[in-house]
């Protein structure tokens, strides 16, 4: 009997990235800034969800946090009513 080929049976650990990180550092920096990021976000508020939302420090002597992350109620999100037809 021959030696069996070792190529066949190898397996990938998954150690290593597909993508590169620069790549994928762009497509986040995208996301952020998108629409699609807003639309998620309001859907994940409509289905009760704790959604947090980044908005300008309303404290101006904090100037090392010129930004701060609040839960979406605190921001003032409103939950969507749904569409009624006046009856009379």
């Amino acid at each position: 009997m021959g030696k069996k080929k070792s190529r066949a049976q190898y397996t990938s650990k998954g150690s290593g990235r597909n993508v590169s990180k620069s790549i994928r550092n762009v497509a986040r920096r995208e996301y952020l800034t998108s629409v699609d990021r807003i639309i998620n976000q309001q859907q994940a508020f409509a289905e009760n969800k704790n959604v947090m939302v980044t908005i300008p420090n309303p404290n101006k002597r904090e100037t090392n946090k010129p930004f701060i992350r609040v839960t979406a109620k605190d921001a003032g999100w409103k939950k969507p009513e749904a569409y009624r037809i006046k009856q009379e």
